[in-house]
């Protein structure tokens, strides 16, 4: 029997599940305090003290639980109430004003903060309106709902929330009208809102609160708009509709009148169109659309005939509609390559392949259309 050697220890207790001679090193090693096992040798002993319930209902935690570190469990209060204590249950507190129960300006009291004691708190509004357990009813201004409309002026004498019904609407064109709970008959010219447009007359035929948006706008070409704004004027103008070179007149600028503007040519006033357009003559080379040195020449100036211009180069070198190519320098490509000289002679479009090659290091030794055959010292390439 293993165990008779006390193997575990005096705060053990020892076990050997079979004595046989050939059977060692099976013995059990058992805590007697705090929990833990082993085979073979002594056990790793833990006491969690938070197992024997010791703050009852609150929570509990155990930050060691080496068999040496006791005591040291924390209680802590379930939420909402607050509280905290080390080894030994917390004193807890529930302070229900802390959600901030009542409302925006009320003052809120809790009697009791004990967590058996619960909506028991108390909401106090300025007036002196309480409540118990929840928020206070404390004013309920009537005005607030602007229930008199426009042009009336609203007064509620009492604000209490068991005192309804007892506001008053007062005319502001004349403060004898006064009706309690409604809206008073004033009269009311809509016109006095300056509702109509510039220039335009306003006339409001009926000036009761209860007729409303009957109001007239009138334009001083007659144009009238009922309830709002009259269009007064239509400017056809406005659009461009000539587009540029032409100068545009709308002789008559009523909403009734449409179609009838004019189109007149800036560079020759003989020339107008109505309700579209004039047909100008236009030069296109004023627009310079040849490139430097070219002439540019324009067969026919309408505006109908676009994109025939020609651009001339001085080598006789043309194009229609658009800027020529003039010139042509082959040497541009380096088509000799290193150690020559390239020259061509006559850049013109139609003369191609007459570039010339010279040799750098005789100028004696020449090539048209290609590269020369120099001397080369070819130890120089390092072979």
């Amino acid at each position: 029997d293993e165990c008779a050697a006390s193997p575990c220890g005096a705060s053990q207790s020892c076990t050997d599940p079979d004595t046989r001679t050939t059977s060692t090193g099976d013995f059990v090693c058992s805590c007697t305090t705090g929990k833990g096992t082993a085979t073979g040798q002594p056990a790793m002993c833990m006491l969690d003290e938070c197992l024997t319930s010791p703050c009852g209902k609150q929570d509990c935690t155990d930050p060691n639980t080496d068999l040496t570190s006791t005591n040291d469990y924390t209680c802590s209060c379930k939420a909402p109430a607050t509280g905290m204590n080390t080894g030994a249950p917390a004193t807890c507190t529930l302070d229900e004003c802390a959600a901030v129960p009542c409302g925006t300006g009320q003052v809120c009291s809790d009697p009791d903060t004990s967590p058996t004691s619960i909506y028991d708190f108390s909401c106090t509004c300025s007036n002196g309106v309480s409540s118990t357990g929840g928020p206070a009813k404390c004013d309920i201004d009537e005005c607030l709902a602007n229930p008199c409309g426009a042009g009336q002026t609203c007064n509620d004498p009492d604000t209490r929330y068991t005192s309804q019904h007892d506001y008053t609407c007062t005319c502001d064109a004349d403060t004898t009208i006064v009706q309690t709970d409604g809206p008073a008959i004033c009269t009311y010219d809509e016109c006095s809102l300056n509702l109509c447009g510039t220039g335009q007359t306003c006339n409001d035929p009926n000036k009761s609160t209860r007729s409303l948006k009957d109001f007239t706008c009138t334009c001083t070409n007659g144009v009238t708009a009922t309830g709002g704004s009259a269009t007064c004027d239509l400017d056809e103008c406005a659009a461009s509709p000539c587009g540029s070179g032409q100068t545009c007149n709308d002789p008559n600028t009523m909403y009734t009148s449409q179609n009838d503007y004019v189109c007149t040519c800036d560079t020759d006033s003989s020339i107008i169109q109505v309700d579209g357009p004039a047909l100008c003559s236009n030069d296109e080379c004023s627009l310079n659309p040849c490139g430097s040195g070219q002439t540019c020449f324009d067969p026919n100036m309408s505006r109908k005939s676009l994109k025939d211009f020609t651009c001339t180069c001085s080598n006789g070198v043309k194009a229609s509609g658009g800027s020529a190519t003039c010139e042509l320098d082959e040497c541009a490509a380096s088509p000799c390559g290193s150690g020559q000289t390239c020259n061509d002679p006559n850049t013109m479009y139609t003369s191609q392949n007459d570039y010339v090659c010279t040799c750098d290091t005789d100028s004696s030794i020449t090539q048209v259309g290609g590269p020369a055959l120099c001397s080369s010292d070819e130890c120089s390439l390092n072979p």
